[in-house]
């Protein structure tokens, strides 16, 4: 990579991180093209350069903060056997990294209203259902899509209550885990 793409890759990452921060104050639906140029430093013509409109840099916003996210849950399960303690440790860093990135509820609350970002939703429920697919294989369940794909939907869940309380939830977190129990 030359310097010149190094210095390109830098500043499309520092208007992701100023997005990632707007969004806690701002949601998504209070974050303008001048917003985050101004927050950021640089000019109009820079964001415009990196991202051919501000949906576009929505979905980057929302691809990008799950990229990091997926990056950290990988690392917290490396190593765990498929089944109810990998599921567990999955939700446990989802939820942990949620409340570390407070905008992160304007990712999870309003995208689903941005049109261009429900593409971006709907392959990454997929990617995650695809992922903990096995984990209900495991565990025994006869239909473990359709278990993982409900999950998904329960740890996100799990995530809103616990970024409304502004804190862990002890007993989200222990229903949660109650849901993976045998019966």
């Amino acid at each position: 990579m030359t310097t010149r793409q190094e210095r390109a890759a830098a500043t499309r990452e520092h208007l992701i991180d100023t997005g990632l921060r707007l969004a806690e104050h701002t949601g998504l639906a209070g974050m303008s093209v001048n917003l985050i140029v101004e927050q950021a430093g640089v000019a109009k013509g820079t964001f415009f350069h990196h991202f051919a409109d501000r949906a576009g840099f929505l979905v980057a916003l929302h691809q990008e903060f799950h990229d990091r996210l997926f990056a950290e849950i990988t690392s917290a399960v490396a190593g765990l056997s498929p089944g109810r303690r990998r599921l567990l440790a999955v939700a446990g860093a989802y939820l942990d990294a949620c409340l570390r990135h407070r905008g992160i509820r304007a990712l999870l609350l309003e995208a689903r209203a941005e049109p261009l970002i429900t593409e971006a939703i709907a392959a990454r429920n997929k990617l995650a259902t695809q992922q903990t697919t096995p984990d209900f294989a495991a565990m025994g369940w006869e239909h473990a899509a359709e278990g993982a794909a409900l999950w998904n939907g329960l740890v996100v869940e799990a995530a809103l209550l616990e970024l409304a309380a502004g804190q862990r939830r002890p007993a989200i977190r222990e229903a949660l885990a109650r849901f993976l129990s045998p019966s």
